[in-house]
């Protein structure tokens, strides 16, 4: 491996440019003299491209401009010590310290961890106290190779004694803050295990910034020094592009809160739901890590701290870091479900509003709208022929207004093109789950395949998992440096969906569309006892894990019926009645708990009584999780009565002939409900029996106590 720093690309006590634009610009030239790259243009665009989206000034003086580059195929480090100091956007001044960091588009984990080990140096002072100290570039070469752990690709490299000498001293003023630093760090350690046994607090972090080379790990590093020093136990998981460890499910149960510094997005995020949390981006944690730090000791003893959204489930006290081929399925599962129900959300309920405001016939409506005029145009909606040659049918429009029906109209085709994307969601965040980003494509391609041969969300589940393995099993062939680059963006993606859309198409085609059209014929036949027997099964389904796999295919299995029906058959009715049973079981457990604590509260512990509060929201709302917290506590009494009252509201709507257009929303959605007096009944049937038979399992024993001491 080529050494990641050169002596010809080091520049001491340079003027490079009179702004951060001037100095990046010449530092890629730098590397270019250095052939290092062969275009400074490119290096330079790639970099300030990543500037453009944060400032990568830090704290005491030091810039990090950096970037994933094609520009370059071994990862390169200029380093220029700026004389005079230029501004890199950090709040204490300028930056005499700048290191541009480039790593190649494709760079493989080796490449990476030598990356990560200079970014996590950075912020140690006797780093960059060595760096001013240099007086030649060999110096600076050789420190930097100390902190990376030997130069890449050559034997270790010890820095000069001078250089040694300065880097732990640095100036007068930098050697007695280290020596504090060091004092409390001491301190922090003799006194850390009172501290922690008195407290009882641990830390997850998790840092991830859009390129993950630098910030990334700087934010790691500093969060780890900071609990240090406040005597608290924290596990770091950084999302870089060197890889993640994911923390085990037992360390994130057993934390007290979480800190987010991440300027992406939390991958997997649901796994901390529940905990107190302090979110910021990554130059928080890099400028004020003790800050957060503190917030985090603070927040962990706060009920009104804000919390990871979610409730904490079996996950969280899976107790093992091992994943089990069951956990396994169901986290790759549950992945494709919850990104897939904002878009259930979103069509379903668009798709009701055009219901309420165009009528029963908004297909119709919308049919006639897009033949005569385009979707683009408005109409003049009072001449626009029907089928037969009359006039539009406005009867059951809002109002009888032609406005409402076109308005409905509209509505309609966002809904159903929102619906479009239900399957192909499911089907590319499973494969997401199994191969992560390169699975993506593919998993979606093999949703739109689904569609395609009718195979509907059985379909996309299957096309899913055979995009996501395939990928997977494409990522681990060893292919020479200068392909890696193209494997994710083109080799996996185009391979994978070529291989899986030939099995799914050839193959898995007519067998899962048979399947699935026998499915729906047995559903459209449902009636009388069958369909009573279908809504008890859905409403078990719904109370026996409150948001857990079960719940998720009851879920899954209405919302792609109510799919299938908007888009090709509106006039159907089976689906509306599946949709109706489970949304009305489903907000039976959080409403029958929040009623038994306010009729007996006596039988709950305060924290119960006062999650019972919340519960009454989250019941009308149609989220179930709001029944977890009860059932986490007391499950042999809890989840056999929710599920029976969930069961008797299911069975109910189905007798009851009870009907719903959208995926959710709880009362909210009253307007898409076909027989409310139905809906009511279903509901205030089921709510009184879970609730009777809470309390009554709950008198059997009395609450102890001490129990509702500890809970408090």
């Amino acid at each position: 491996m080529s050494k990641l720093i050169t002596p010809d690309l080091v520049r001491l006590d340079a003027a490079l440019g009179a702004d951060k634009e001037a100095v990046i610009r010449a530092l890629a030239g730098i590397v270019v003299s250095a052939n290092r790259s062969a275009s400074a243009e490119g290096l330079a665009a790639d970099a300030l491209a990543r500037e453009a989206t944060a400032n990568t000034g830090l704290p005491g003086g030091i810039a990090i401009p950096h970037c994933r580059t094609s520009a370059v195929s071994v990862p390169t480090l200029a380093f220029a010590r700026l004389s005079p100091p230029v501004d890199f956007g950090a709040k204490d001044g300028p930056a005499d310290l700048a290191f541009l960091i480039a790593a190649p588009a494709g760079g493989d984990a080796s490449h990476l961890e030598i990356l990560t080990k200079l970014a996590r140096a950075l912020v140690r002072k006797d780093f960059t106290a060595g760096l001013r100290a240099a007086t030649t570039p060999e110096d600076v070469v050789a420190i930097v190779a100390e902190a990376v752990g030997g130069t890449p690709g050559g034997a270790h490299v010890a820095a000069p004694a001078a250089v040694a000498s300065a880097a732990t001293t640095g100036s007068v003023a930098e050697s007695e803050a280290s020596t504090s630093t060091e004092a409390v760090t001491a301190a922090s350690s003799t006194e850390s295990e009172k501290h922690v046994s008195n407290n009882n607090v641990s830390i997850v972090a998790v840092t991830a910034c859009p390129t993950g080379i630098a910030h990334t790990y700087m934010a790691a590093e500093a969060l780890e020094a900071a609990a240090a020093r406040a005597g608290v136990p924290i596990a770091v998981e950084t999302q870089g592009s060197a890889g993640s460890t994911p923390l085990s499910a037992e360390t994130i149960a057993n934390a007290s809160a979480a800190i987010f510094a991440c300027d992406v997005g939390v991958r997997d995020r649901g796994r901390f739901a529940g905990k107190p949390v302090v979110s910021s981006g990554v130059k928080r944690a890099i400028d004020d890590a003790d800050g957060m730090i503190a917030d985090a000791i603070r927040y962990a003893n706060d009920p009104s701290a804000p919390r990871v959204e979610g409730t904490a489930t079996a996950a969280a006290a899976g107790g093992t870091s091992a994943e089990s081929w069951g956990g396994r399925a169901r986290r790759i599962l549950m992945t494709g479900v919850s990104y897939m129900i904002p878009f259930v959300a979103a069509g379903g309920l668009l798709i009701a509003l055009g219901f309420l405001l165009g009528g029963y016939d908004v297909a119709g409506v919308r049919d006639q709208i897009v033949a005569n005029y385009g979707i683009f145009n408005l109409p003049d909606l009072a001449k626009i022929p029907t089928a037969d040659g009359g006039t539009m049918a406005l009867e059951h429009a809002l109002f009888g207004s032609p406005l409402m029906a076109y308005l409905g109209a509209l509505l309609f085709v966002l809904g159903v093109a929102a619906f479009g994307f239900l399957v192909p969601a499911l089907s590319g965040y499973i494969a997401y789950a199994i191969a992560d980003r390169p699975g993506i494509a593919p998993g979606f391609v093999m949703g739109a395949i689904a569609g395609t041969v009718k195979s509907g969300f059985l379909g996309g589940i299957i096309g899913g998992v055979l995009a996501g393995l395939i990928a997977h099993w494409i990522s681990t062939w060893k292919v020479p440096t200068w392909a890696r680059g193209l494997m994710p963006v083109l080799v996996i993606p185009l391979l994978t969906t070529l291989l899986a859309g030939v099995v799914m198409i050839v193959v898995l085609g007519k067998p899962l569309s048979a399947l699935m059209t026998g499915l729906t014929n047995g559903l459209n036949s449902l009636s009388g006892g069958s369909a009573v027997v279908l809504g008890l099964v859905l409403g078990l389904m719904m109370a026996f894990d409150m948001g857990g796999p079960l719940n998720k295919v009851a879920y899954t299995f209405a919302t792609t019926g109510l799919t299938a029906a908007a888009v090709a058959s509106p006039t159907a009715t089976a689906p509306l009645k599946i949709m109706a049973a489970v949304m009305l079981a489903g907000m039976v457990p959080p409403l029958a708990l929040a009623l038994a604590t306010v009729v007996r509260p006596k039988l709950f512990t305060p924290a119960e009584r006062e999650n019972g509060k919340a519960a009454w929201l989250m019941g009308i709302s149609f989220i179930t999780e709001g029944a977890i917290p009860f059932a986490a506590a007391d499950p042999l009494r809890v989840i056999p009565s929710i599920m029976a009252g969930s069961a008797v509201t299911g069975a109910l709507s189905m007798a009851l002939g009870v009907g719903l257009r959208a995926p959710h929303g709880g009362i909210f959605v009253l307007f898409a409900v076909i027989g409310i007096l139905g809906f009511l009944i279903a509901l205030l049937a089921g709510v009184l029996v879970a609730a009777g038979l809470v309390i009554a399992l709950k008198s059997t024993s009395k609450v102890k106590a001490d129990d509702i001491t500890a809970v408090a």
